[in-house]
Formats: C-alpha cells, structure tokens, sequence
C-alpha cells in the first residue's frame, strides 16, 4: 500500500467510525441553512450585473439617485371606436392613483379598431396602491377584448410565478431521478440513502446562498434541479463501490465501505474537475451574472461532494441490512447489438460525423443572438407576453432613452429635444425644455425667460409685485443692474422665478391672499412634478420614446446617432435605454464568448491530460463533446430563432464540463478492457459496461433541462433549459456512437501520446 492509498484508508476509516458526530455537525449545519433560506436577497434585473463602466449601468445609478421614474401601462382594447376610447380614458383616469392617461386621436392611439391608453400610475410602481390600481383597470374593463402590458407588480408576481413552477420542475425531477434510480440500481433502499444526500445538499448550498451576496433570479431557480442532475454520479459511484467491495468482504459492512471509500473519494473527486472547471469558467465572464451561476453552481458541487463524502458513508452502513434484503434483478438489459452495430460502422460515422460537426461549426457562425429578453418566447406564454406581443403587433414596437446629462443649460436642451425628436424613429421628446405649463390663456415652458410682464399675465397677478420680486431675485444673487436699470426687460426663466418665489413664502418674506396662493402653488407643483422626473442634483434627463427593434445593427446606429448629437453640446452624454443595455450586453458577449469556450476547453483538457497521462486521447474526447456543442447550438439556426446570449455561454461551459464525463466512461473502459481482448470485442463490452452509467446520468441531466425548457414561463430560463437537454442527448448519442469508433480508429495515435509522470 503506497503513502496515498493508506492515507485515504485513514480517511475513510476516520469518517466511517465518527459518523455520529458527522450526523450531529450535518443536522446543525441543515438548521443553520434552513433559516438561511430566507435571508437570500435575489435580483431580478439582469442589467445590474453589467460592469459599473457600461453607460447603461452608469445611467441607470444616475437615475435611480436623482429622478423619480413614474411606473407606466400600455393598455390596448380592441374592437371599439375611437368614441368608446374616450369614455374608457376617462373610466381610467378615475380610478385611484392614475397620474395621467395619453389618449389621443392618432395611429399612435387608435389604429385597426383598437385603443392604445398610456397610463401613468402616480408612483413607481412598487406599492400596494399602483397594483391595486392595475388590478381595479383589469376589472373595469373586464368585458372588453383587453391587454395590458405593465411592470407594475410584475417582478413579485413573476417571481412567485417562477417559484411555483420550479416547485413542479423540482418534483418532476425528483419523480424521474427516483424511477431512473429504480431502473438502473440493484437494490431499492440505496434509493432512500441517495434521496437523503441529495436533500441534504440542495439545502445546505441554497441555505448558504446568501452568504455569497445577492442572487440574480436564473440562478435561483435552475440551481438545485442542476446541481442534483450534475452531482448524481458521485452517490450512485460510491454505492457500486460499496457492492463491490462488499463482495471482497463478505459480512464486514464496516470494513467493505472503509476500502469503497478510500477508492471513491479520489474517483469522484477527478469526475468532478471537469464539471467545476467549466463552472469556474463561468466566473470568469465580464458580466456579473456567469459569476453568480458559477459560483452557486460550483459551491453546489462542493457540498455534494461534502456530503457524499461524509454522510452517505455512514447511511450505507447503517442500512445496509435493509439495502441486501430489498435487492432485485437487473432492469438494465445488455446493449451488445448495439455496440456489434458501432463496429461495424466505424469507417462510415465518424465521417458522417466529421462532416456534420464541421457544418455546425459553420452554422454556429450564423446564430442570431438575443441580447434583450424581450426577443426570445418561453416556450410557454404569460399574460404578460402576450399582452406585449398583441401591442407590438398592433402598433409597432416602442421603447423609451434616456440622455442624461450636465443640468443647467437650458438652450442646449432646447436644441437636443429639437434634433433627436426630429428623427425618423422618434415619436416623442420629454424634457424641462419643452414641458409647458397652461394658465390663464397663457403657455410657457418651464425654461422659457419671462420678462416680469409675462409672468404677470401668466399667474394673474399685479405687475408691479412681480417687478418687486425680480428685485429682490436680484439682490439675493446679487445681480443688481439689470433688475434696477431696466426691470422691463429683465428675464428669468419659468423655473427660477417660481421656485425663488416658493422659496421665499414659505419664509414668510411674501404673502399671497389664499386664491394666489392657492394658484400659485398649483403652479409650483406642476413644476416640481416635472423637476423630479427630469432635473436632479447634478444631472438632468431628456426621454425620447422610439419606434423600432430594440436590437440590431440599425438600432444600435440610432443610439449612435442620438449621442452624435448630444455631444455636439455635452462632452459625455450618458444614454441609457433597452437597446443601450442590448448592446453593452452584446459588447461584452464576444470576449465572453471566447474567453469562456478557450478556457473551459484548457481547464478540461488539462485535467484529462493528467487523468490518462495522455496527449492524444484527451484531444478526441474534448472534440467529441465540442462537436455535440457544435451540433447543439445548430438547430436556432436550421429554425431561425434567436439564442439568447446567456443560455449559450452558460449552456457551452456546462455541456462541456458534465457531458465530458461520459466521454471519460467509454474511454476509460475501452483503455481498460483492450490490453486483455481484441479491439473490437473491447469496444463492444465497454459501451455495454458504461450504458447504465451514462444512461442514468444523462437521461437525468437531459430531462431536468427539458423540464426547465418545457415549464418555466421565463423566456431566458426556458432557453436555458431547453439547449442544455438538447445538447446532453446530443452529447450522450455521440458518445456511445462516434466516440468508441474514433477511438478505435486512433488506436495507434493515443498509444504513441502516452507519458510518464
């Protein structure tokens, strides 16, 4: 026995005999997470996990410090007149904390005998009074053929939403891992010890999520279906060790699961590289959300290993009077047809397959990617979604920008406002600059320069009290000549006047009698409603709503155009709008992209270079599985639909570091069982050897995405799931087609690339 083996039979015989206090430090460990649970903070918006740098993220920051963003509702009825759509306005407008509803005749508004309301709720949108006002305009217009498209409400709902069916996804699994795991063990109390570990480790690594921070949502919801489909292996390797060894050790249960031990943690701990090297990938990605996956995921594996290390030991023991009485026949049939089939066909696939992986690899080139969550479809529709799809179809597709900038310079704003919403795809420009007030017969903007004669006639009230409160204006900035030379033509904008005015009642200074005070107050709100939506501390804002994609090469040349002329006044115009977040996303992507599928393909080899001592053979497992990458990420194309972004990145690094490990299977059978038969006889008996292995694992990994493609409601998790199911069957059908004919096509290559260490 060398140093190693007796160190880990120490190990094991440590763990084996102090599993009392391993149960004791397992149950305090579960309580410490169950309460843990509750304190996990999960975000929602998958922008905030671009680099503080983007524009995007710097926009959004200066907004959410300095302006107060109403929450907004597109509500489409349709099959009315243009006269219906008046009263339905005015139903609106009178329901409890409606700031405004924009209604007008306009294919904006009425198009196709249909009505488009834009409501504005008078929050934003996070409070009980906004959705029970969205729900009292779902009831009022209850009778009518309607949609409403909101975020009001939406991220609670659609998080309690998600919640409830990952619980079904969970159960769902959990069925199809249990009738798997009927199928493929020999003994049906095993089952009971392997559901045990894997509870145990989902609830230690979601209890202990948030001691990592904040939790974005996808990761949230696919994590514990992955981690049990990643980390079934490391159970099910243990419990065939313990029945074989039991064989060794006839009647010594203790001992038979001391030498299993010993032997799997360094099996299992090796199977596990590549999947964490994949997922340590991850963590890799400029955008902050493939840290969050990677490290959950990761952290994931970790304690499946922990707890497949030191408590299943002792569960097996335990047990194991329960586990020899309730064995049962092999249910897993031999597949030597199969393997006689790969044999024969050795000189034909393997081109086939060349030839396919090759073209995939092409296509792939091709993918339309998704960078807005908006352009891709769950496979299963919301309310929500279909709502948004009827109105974009309806009346095109709509978008707010924000340009956010230096506040005080009223004429450029002027002229921005001006410019961009002269461009073709602008349909609306908001800013102080062009926001008017109506009063006694008069209009005026909030930065338009009032001589005191016009603010006179605009707040009805005596000119030369208006002239006396310029002078005063003046004093206080200390401007004195022009406000005593010549008051009659002395101006100040709308704004200044009325807040020095504001400012100088509340101290007293001046006194109104009620109806100027009341008329001038209903003044001063208008202006501070205005203020706080588009003038902060340090920045003001200017929105335009645009027509067209939210993303693409033709709108992301709109933005550039937008900043071309912002810029022509402020020296760094911050933009911020869906298709600014879309491209930051889409300039992050390619490095992503690249570093992710290098590294992980680096990570992978290299572990299998020191796992088979081997050059070769290590080069035709990583291109057997790349090419079932390849093949996966072909069919968006072959059906012209657009990959979000996401799910290829995450789904690329986790189809290489999980699915390799069948490749692992095979090519360590078939190494095994060719120095004692003929090659082909080899190749045969190892795909018959490895089918239950990779049968249950892959069929568990495959179904657990495919549930999450089937299920969730979540456009972005709904892609997620449905690539990696598709691309594990890819994987599990190349392996135990291609992959025993290319090894044994490259016998002699792989036998020459053998090292030493």
């Amino acid at each position: 026995m060398d140093k190693k083996e007796g160190f880990m039979v120490k190990l094991a015989t440590l763990i084996v005999d102090k599993r009392n206090i391993i149960y004791i430090a397992f149950a305090v460990a579960i309580a410490f997470s169950v309460m843990g649970m509750s304190k996990m903070n999960v975000i929602n918006d998958i922008t905030k996990y671009l680099p503080q740098t983007t524009e995007t993220r710097t926009g959004l920051d200066i907004m959410d410090e300095e302006f107060l963003t109403y929450a907004t509702a597109k509500v489409m009825v349709s099959n009315i007149t243009y006269e219906n759509g008046e009263n339905i306005a005015e139903m609106i407008r009178g329901v409890d904390n409606i700031k405004d509803v924009e209604y007008e005749n306009d294919d904006e508004h009425y198009k196709n005998s249909a009505a488009l309301f834009k409501v504005t709720f008078a929050d934003d949108g996070d409070t009980a009074e906004s959705i029970a006002a969205k729900e009292k305009i779902k009831e009022l217009l209850s009778e009518y053929d309607m949609y409403m498209s909101t975020d009001v409400g939406s991220e609670e709902e659609d998080a309690e939403n998600l919640d409830k069916q990952m619980v079904v996804i969970l159960a769902l699994a959990a069925l199809i891992i249990l009738l798997v795991l009927l199928f493929s063990s020999q003994t049906y109390a095993e089952i009971i010890v392997f559901v045990i570990v894997f509870v145990v480790a989902a609830i230690l690594n979601t209890g202990t999520n948030y001691l990592m921070g904040d939790i974005s949502f996808i990761t949230k919801s696919v994590a514990v279906v992955l981690q049990l489909a990643l980390a079934i292996d490391y159970a099910i390797i243990l419990s065939h060790r313990f029945t074989e060894e039991k064989e060794k050790h006839p009647g010594d249960a203790r001992q038979a699961i001391i030498a299993a031990l010993s032997k799997a943690i360094i099996e299992i701990s090796s199977s596990s590289l590549t999947t964490i090297s994949g997922l340590v990938a991850l963590t890799l990605m400029q955008l902050g959300i493939g840290k969050d996956m990677g490290r959950i995921l990761s952290k994931g594996i970790v304690f499946s290993l922990v707890v497949v290390f030191l408590l299943m030991p002792g569960l097996l023991l335990q047990m194991n009077g329960l586990i020899e009485k309730t064995k049962h026949k092999n249910f897993v049939p031999s597949i030597e047809f199969w393997g006689r089939f790969v044999v024969k066909t050795r000189y034909v696939v393997p081109v086939i397959f060349l030839v396919v992986a090759a073209a995939g690899c092409i296509i792939n080139n091709y993918i339309q990617f998704a960078f807005d969550s908006d352009s891709v479809r769950a496979t299963i529709q919301t309310e929500k979604s279909i709502a948004k799809d009827k109105i974009n179809e309806n009346f095109g597709i709509s978008s707010q920008m924000a340009v956010v900038i230096p506040k005080g310079d009223y004429d450029s704003e002027a002229e921005v406002l001006d410019r961009v919403g002269k461009l073709d795809r602008v349909t609306d420009a908001l800013g102080l600059a062009n926001v008017s007030i109506e009063k006694n017969g008069y209009e005026h903007t909030l930065t338009e320069k009032l001589t005191p004669r016009e603010v006179s006639e605009f707040v009805d009230m005596d000119y030369d009290t208006i002239c006396l409160l310029y002078q005063i204006y003046g004093l206080k900035n200390e401007e004195y000549g022009a406000f005593f030379n010549d008051i009659d033509e002395c101006k100040l904008t709308l704004i200044n006047i009325v807040e020095f005015v504001k400012e100088e009642m509340d101290k007293e200074v001046i006194n109104f009698d009620d109806k100027m005070t009341d008329d001038f107050n209903e003044v001063y709100d208008d202006l501070e409603d205005a203020k706080h939506q588009l003038e902060g501390e340090k920045y003001s804002r200017l929105i335009f709503e645009y027509k067209g994609e939210v993303e693409g090469e033709e709108s992301y040349d709109f933005i550039d155009e937008v900043r071309s002329i912002a810029s022509e006044y402020y020296e760094k115009p911050i933009i911020s709008s869906n298709t600014t977040a879309s491209y930051d996303l889409y300039s992050s992507f390619g490095n992503d992209n690249r570093k992710i599928s290098l590294l992980t393909i680096i990570f992978v080899f290299v572990i299998l270079v020191f796992t088979f001592k081997s050059f070769g053979l290590p080069v035709l497992l990583v291109l057997t599985i790349q090419g079932s990458i390849w093949i996966n990420f072909s069919f968006p194309v072959i059906e012209n639909i657009k990959m979000y972004f996401l799910s290829y990145l995450v789904v690329t690094s986790i189809q290489m570091g999980a699915t390799i490990d069948y490749a692992i299977v095979i090519a360590n059978r078939y190494e095994d069982l060719k120095k004692g038969m003929e090659h082909k006889r080899a190749a045969i008996q190892a795909i018959d050897d490895a089918f239950p292995t990779i049968l249950t694992s892959g069929s568990i990994l495959s179904m657990a995405g495919l549930l999450i493609g089937y299920i969730s409601t979540d456009a972005i998790i709904s892609s997620l799931g449905l690539c990696l199911g598709r691309g594990t069957i890819i994987s599990i059908i190349l392996v135990m087609l291609v992959l025993p004919q290319i090894l044994m096509l490259c016998d002699k290559f792989i036998d020459r690339t053998y090292f030493k260490l």
